[in-house]
């Protein structure tokens, strides 16, 4: 489903040959029940004290799930545990492709990405940190253009 969608966004004036069975890839991908981590469930509780009002687990019109997010501004929290990063070099980790490929298709739909990595959150010593950490990260508002952060305001 998010090959196909790439395709309609990338190139909205193309027809692929799985356009007949979009309905069908987007039912199989949404059938995917989210599973939250405990690390999605401490950020979302830092985000409720620092009165960052949120969705949990919301699910975009095109099937996309998110961790966090505030539909009406198209901002949204992706919480990133070690199944998101490239498996080596642990001093400089890299995003998998699936992540990037993600927060590229939803920055080309219009939403603002913040990532809160595992290894940045799990070095947080307490909930006056974690609370400090997500205001400075969400005043910097950022989003995903070909694989790099740019900010945007």
């Amino acid at each position: 489903h998010m090959v196909s969608l790439h395709f309609e966004l990338e190139f909205p004036e193309q027809a692929f040959p799985w356009t007949h069975i979009h309905s069908e890839l987007l039912t199989s991908f949404k059938s995917q029940e989210p599973r939250p981590s405990k690390l999605q469930h401490d950020v979302s509780a830092a985000l409720t004290r620092i009165g960052w009002n949120h969705s949990f687990e919301f699910e975009t019109p095109e099937g996309l799930s998110l961790d966090m997010s505030q539909p009406e501004t198209k901002t949204a929290i992706e919480v990133d545990g070690p199944s998101h990063f490239l498996i080596g070099n642990i001093v400089q980790r890299t995003e998998n492709g699936r992540t990037k490929f993600k927060s590229r298709l939803l920055c080309q739909l219009g939403w603002t990405v913040f990532h809160v990595p595992y290894f940045e959150w799990n070095v947080l010593a307490d909930a006056m940190v974690q609370e400090s950490y997500l205001q400075i990260k969400l005043t910097n508002r950022y989003t995903i253009e070909e694989g790099q952060s740019t900010k945007t305001a």
